[in-house]
């Protein structure tokens, strides 16, 4: 998994200027691999749909994954009969590889791919890529399995897609409906950030590249698309799948290890008031609850198991205070380190002390609890005790949270990152200019051979070179 830092942040979306000049709006890229024979009527069909009914420049780039066949004359034909047409190749296998190498080689700002067969019903190209000019979007995909959706394929695909799907939802709380249909599409800002997190070059880079866009907050559309399955898919499903089940454990992995820097993909707010950064409301409490109930909870289990043990030796009154001191000391160095994340040795004397001062007021809500219990019964029960002490604890626990938060680690000034400086920089909360000029664009036309090393620039980003030379022994398309 890559875990290097982005190279830019991303700024405030904004809609693309509706001009001619410049380069094309849309690059839409059709990998292929042995498709002599799909691949010109395809193209033919959709050079013809974008003319008639797409209202900006667009071009048609055909991925060529080291083809064995006569694919690579076909798409130096077209090429050469169609000027919106240009042909690249790659040596190696991969939708994947073809897909990040041409994309981050390319200078439209709108980046889309759909299959060769074109089993999606072109209809939905412009609804598909709509919201991305707008800027109301940073990706979109094509649904099959939306409600409004029309679907022709048999039960087999159709099981399989639903419980791939499920899956997804299941280990990575995906969100997306469908992250298999061959018919996407991304702005161009959003692919050279987000595409050097994404580690595979197979068929299950479009589900790494949902999956970390939408972790990172990114807005990803959908639109139902009328879909026939085609009988002569070449893809191998057992294959697939298996391959697609490691790369969910591989990214569930790194999404629990937070070895992902994909705050760096965060959106600033939009330019609506109502939108706008609100002060004194607190950041990060969702995240910090969630810690702390885990930390709480196992030194509950762990201050109980210690109760008991010290209570065979001893009074209640000692055994819960001595039990309540040594999980105090450990859950303050816990919630110090994962809950508010306060790393090194500075402060960790004064956040102990602070803490046990918390710590002495969930004693004295504990010590209460067992003089009222004591008051009322002479000789409670063991599981009585037990009770009480698990009442009382849950209380405490509410009010350790609020000192923790308000007192011992406020928010700004312990644990805070840093302003300035280090690959994690704050993003900037506004764009520098309301309108992106049409010189910022690198006009030149892209090639094969310059693809793996042309640099795009635009205002915010730097593009990181690609390496289609990179191989993957694992993938076999």
């Amino acid at each position: 998994m890559r875990t290097d830092p982005s190279p830019g942040s991303l700024p405030a979306r904004e809609h693309l200027p509706a001009t001619d000049a410049g380069p094309p709006v849309l690059d839409v890229v059709i990998p292929v691999y042995n498709e002599e024979k799909d691949l010109q009527p395809c193209v033919l069909r959709l050079h013809d749909h974008l003319e008639r009914t797409f209202p900006y420049a667009f071009r048609i780039t055909i991925a060529d994954n080291a083809s064995t066949d006569t694919t690579a004359l076909v798409a130096s034909r077209l090429e050469a009969e169609l000027p919106e047409v240009m042909s690249f190749r790659l040596e190696q296998k991969g939708r994947g590889r073809a897909l990040r190498t041409v994309w981050s080689a390319s200078d439209a700002p709108i980046l889309a791919y759909m299959d060769v067969d074109l089993s999606t019903d072109l209809n939905a190209l412009l609804p598909l890529v709509a919201p991305l000019i707008s800027g109301h979007s940073d990706l979109a995909i094509g649904s099959r399995l939306a409600r409004s959706s029309r679907v022709v394929r048999g039960p087999r695909r159709e099981f399989i897609s639903r419980a791939y799907n499920l899956i997804l939802r299941g280990s990575l709380q995906a969100r997306f409906s469908d992250a298999q249909c061959g018919f996407k599409a991304i702005r161009r800002d959003v692919a050279q950030l987000l595409l050097p997190l994404v580690e595979d070059t197979g068929w299950f880079f479009d589900t790494e590249m949902l999956v970390l866009a939408e972790r990172a907050g990114l807005r990803i559309h959908e639109v139902p698309v009328d879909w026939v399955d085609d009988p002569d898919s070449t893809v191998h499903i057992v294959k697939t799948a298996t391959e697609d089940l490691k790369g969910v454990w591989r990214v569930g992995k790194a999404l629990a290890t937070g070895s992902l820097p994909l705050d760096r993909l965060t959106r600033p707010f939009g330019d609506d008031p109502r939108d706008r950064e609100i002060q004194d409301v607190p950041k990060g409490l969702a995240r910090q609850l969630v810690g702390f109930c885990v930390i709480g909870g196992l030194s509950t289990l762990f201050y109980l198991l210690l109760y008991t043990v010290l209570r065979q030796s001893g009074g209640a009154q000692t055994a819960n205070a001595l039990a309540l001191l040594v999980s105090a000391v450990a859950n303050t160095a816990a919630n110090r380190r994962l809950t508010f994340g306060v790393r090194g040795s500075r402060g960790v004397v004064r956040h102990q002390a602070q803490g046990l001062v918390v710590f002495g007021i969930g004693l004295a809500l504990t010590s209460g609890s067992l003089v009222a219990l004591n008051a009322g019964t002479s000789e409670p029960a063991h599981s009585t005790e037990l009770a009480v002490l698990i009442a009382a604890n849950l209380a405490a626990t509410v009010l350790r949270f609020l000192l923790f938060r308000a007192w011992v680690f406020p928010d700004g000034t312990v644990g805070a990152p840093q302003q300035s400086g280090g690959p994690y920089a704050p993003l900037p909360q506004r764009p520098v200019a309301r309108h992106t000029p049409h010189h910022l664009y690198d006009t030149s036309q892209f090639r094969a051979g310059e693809a793996a090393d042309s640099t795009r620039r635009d205002a915010t980003l730097r593009l990181k070179p690609v390496r289609p030379y990179d191989t993957d022994p694992g993938d076999s398309r």
